[in-house]
């Protein structure tokens, strides 16, 4: 595979995402320590139990992300792809934002994570179905 800048940049997005991942995850850790929950315990204080959420909510949306991520760019096309990874990743934080200053401001986010989700997977379906008719499959 030819590296692009396409590629780089879904590189850059890809380690953007995991640092951001780390950051929600360590911040759900420090207020496990703050409130003393010990663990296996998975709620105990509000503060704690809405960190616990955001970062499980995370890492379920983590995986597809990162899959159609990069599979949109190899059988797609990656700067395309990289777009849409920047339109995911701004909608994660603003799921994060919008869900820690009330629960019910975490739509918006959602809404433009899942669309740039949906389209990431569109086109790796498109990439796929172009390369098959290419390649006689």
């Amino acid at each position: 595979m030819k590296i692009t800048p396409g590629m780089i940049w879904i590189g850059w997005i890809t380690l953007v995402t995991l640092v951001f991942y780390l950051g929600v995850a360590m911040h759900a850790a420090m207020l496990r320590g703050r409130h003393r929950i010990a663990a296996p315990a998975t709620s105990g204080h509000p503060d704690f139990d809405l960190a616990t959420r955001i970062h499980g909510n995370t890492l379920e949306y983590l995986v597809p992300f990162l899959v159609a991520l990069w599979m949109c760019a190899i059988f797609w096309e990656p700067l395309p792809a990289a777009i849409l990874g920047i339109v995911w990743l701004f909608g994660r934080i603003v799921y994060v934002f919008g869900y820690w200053s009330a629960p019910p401001r975490r739509q918006p986010g959602f809404i433009l994570a899942m669309f740039a989700l949906v389209l990431l997977l569109i086109g790796t379906a498109y990439g796929l179905f172009r390369m098959g008719l290419v390649m006689g499959v």
